[in-house]
């Protein structure tokens, strides 16, 4: 089927889900699979306890310098109390042990790996790329901040709902988000929407976080930093995005951690195959006909591609 005919065949679900589901990091029964099945059925989820506190605190005070330099975002889509940090990875080493959480990998896999099979000459071959990352964001809402208006974050990907999802994020709170001082809010169930549903502010719910919890979503899951609305209480979270790995990336990160910078930070071969510096197979992402991990960082491993 076609997207034009499936746009022509589907009749879309309108609902808004009333909640967000809530599980825990360190339950046994809360696996990669747990996580899709909520994701599948609600398009977000709420993880508490995913990281340790104290790994938000060094992040956080990593971030403080780059959040306290920001400027405005000039296009408007984020409100002037709202600052950005930018380049993570070369900034706040800590926050690798972030990026490369065991529960967000595996829900990440699972659900973004890209499966093909093609035929090369008379043979019949099957290839999966893993996903990578898309961009690595840390937000602070500052008081007095209003909602950013509410977007599905693979907009950029020009999805159609026969694509997706083609990513997935997962927002950690470094500082205590409530609903006063800007938590994400989400609407739930907004992922299986069509295109022509609008999504509507009084729909959507608050994802409440204590430092260390996550609220992880898919990138078609209608969502928006919320306004904060208290007098002195800052909210401060860290965003990783993923995508499929045949996607372009939506941060540069080429350009955010060029090689000799990847080199000098000592970055493990899974850090930089999420980064982008592998290849998604058969064959793309080549540097001089080779698999970037190998002409570049030396790394022969399992998953190194030779051509």
């Amino acid at each position: 089927m076609t997207c034009t005919q499936h746009y022509a065949a589907a009749e879309f679900p309108s609902e808004a889900g009333k909640e967000i589901t809530t599980v825990y990091a360190n339950d046994p029964a809360t696996d990669a699979a747990l996580l899709e099945s909520i994701l599948d059925r609600d398009g977000a989820v709420i993880v508490k306890n995913l990281v340790p506190q104290s790994l938000c605190a060094q992040i956080k005070t990593d971030l403080k310098p780059i959040f306290d330099a920001d400027k405005p975002d000039p296009a408007g889509f984020f409100p002037s109390t709202t600052k950005r940090a930018h380049g993570i990875l070369a900034k706040s080493p800590a926050s690798a042990k972030l990026v490369v959480n065991p529960l967000f990998q595996s829900v990440a896999e699972r659900m973004l790996t890209s499966r093909y099979t093609y035929w090369e000459g008379q043979e019949k071959k099957a290839v999966a790329a893993k996903p990578q990352i898309a961009s690595i964001v840390g937000f602070r809402v500052e008081p007095g901040g209003k909602q950013q208006p509410l977007h599905r974050d693979d907009s950029d990907y020009h999805t159609r709902n026969c694509d997706m999802p083609v990513m997935l994020g997962c927002v950690t709170a470094l500082s205590k988000t409530t609903k006063e001082n800007g938590a994400t809010v989400i609407i739930p169930k907004s992922h299986l929407w069509g295109p022509d549903r609008c999504p509507l502010n009084e729909e959507a719910i608050s994802a409440e976080l204590g430092v260390g919890d996550a609220a992880i979503f898919v990138g078609n899951v209608y969502h928006a930093g919320g306004a904060n609305v208290t007098r002195n209480d800052a909210r401060e979270t860290l965003g990783v995005f993923m995508c499929k790995g045949t996607l372009r990336q939506e941060e540069n990160q080429y350009l955010e951690l060029p090689p000799e910078l990847a080199k000098d930070r000592g970055f493990s071969p899974q850090l930089l195959r999420l980064l982008g510096y592998g290849l998604c197979p058969p064959a793309l992402g080549l540097y001089r006909y080779k698999d970037p991990m190998e002409e570049i960082f030396n790394v022969l491993d399992e998953e190194t591609i030779r051509r």
